[in-house]
């Protein structure tokens, strides 16, 4: 059974990968308005082939407006909320109803079908998911295995890394490739923003950084089981670095050993992992 409070795959709310399942989708749907006609297709008019496709299209273009406003939505929330599998499947289903009423409008206004939009909304919304889900459904397959491949792949390079420098930290971007690499005991913190992560480190003291196109969850996983934690939606922290967590008014807070730098902030989702991991430190 799926855990519908996870997250939802990162993959899934990216900007590009939201970009080509806009493009994806209006392809899609207008395929499957030329050769399955709904909404009432076949009945728009005395016009040539030629003049249906680019009338259709028209109308298709301005029907995934409504996917386009809906995913800039979601892509914006998605910085200052975790967006769980629940509401992702509850955002879905509002696309669909709500291009579904787009249509019935259409047909009703410009096309003056005389069925009670009731009638209409219903007819519409089994089309609307048929023109959404099947490419939704498609499109999430694809990354998912995209995903798993670009994951093995990862931790077969990351294996041999580790095999043979097992005191080094290698980072590799969207892409699996290595980028950079640094000592474990150099590396303090990661901070995110939107689709980078800055990784700070010391270099002959001096606290330095470097910017990586990259995901936080992409981080996470590829630094499993090392002494890099995820502490925040934003943070991640080396606790070999920790020297205090303190609780302030606005919320716990970790100090690193390095003057320096910024108490990162701890979040609720991760403050129980990270007493955790606080203790099994403290412990050494």
């Amino acid at each position: 059974m799926p855990d519908f409070q996870k997250p939802v795959p990162s993959y899934l709310i990216e900007k590009r990968n939201i970009v080509n399942l806009i493009l994806f989708t209006a392809l899609f749907a207008l395929i499957f308005i030329n050769i399955y006609s709904p909404f009432g297709a076949d009945k728009w008019f005395n016009l040539t082939r030629i003049q249906f496709l680019t009338f259709s299209s028209l109308v298709i273009l301005t029907g995934v407006m409504v996917v386009v406003i809906s995913r800039i939505i979601m892509y914006q929330l998605s910085k200052k909320y975790t967006i769980n599998l629940t509401h992702f499947l509850l955002w879905i289903t509002a696309e669909i109803f709500a291009m579904a009423l787009f249509y019935s409008m259409f047909q009703k206004i410009f096309l003056n079908d005389t069925r009670e939009l009731i009638v209409l909304v219903k007819m519409s919304a089994r089309n609307t998911a048929l023109v959404l889900l099947l490419p939704y459904s498609v499109a999430w397959l694809y990354l998912s295995w995209k995903e798993k491949k670009e994951q093995i792949e990862l931790f077969s390079d990351t294996q041999r890394v580790q095999d043979t420098t097992p005191d080094m930290i290698p980072f590799y971007d969207e892409k699996s490739v290595l980028r950079f690499s640094v000592k474990r005991d150099r590396l303090l913190y990661l901070e995110a923003s939107e689709n980078y992560i800055t990784i700070y480190y010391l270099n002959k003291g001096v606290i330095s950084k470097y910017l990586l196109r990259a995901t936080m969850k992409r981080m996470e996983e590829n630094l499993t089981g090392t002494s890099i934690l995820r502490c925040h939606r934003s943070y991640m922290v080396n606790f070999e670095k920790v020297k205090v967590i303190r609780k302030d008014k606005d919320g716990l807070k970790l100090q690193l050993d390095h003057p320096e730098i910024i108490d990162i902030p701890i979040s609720k989702t991760y403050s129980d992992n990270v007493m955790q991991k606080f203790v099994s430190y403290s412990d050494q």
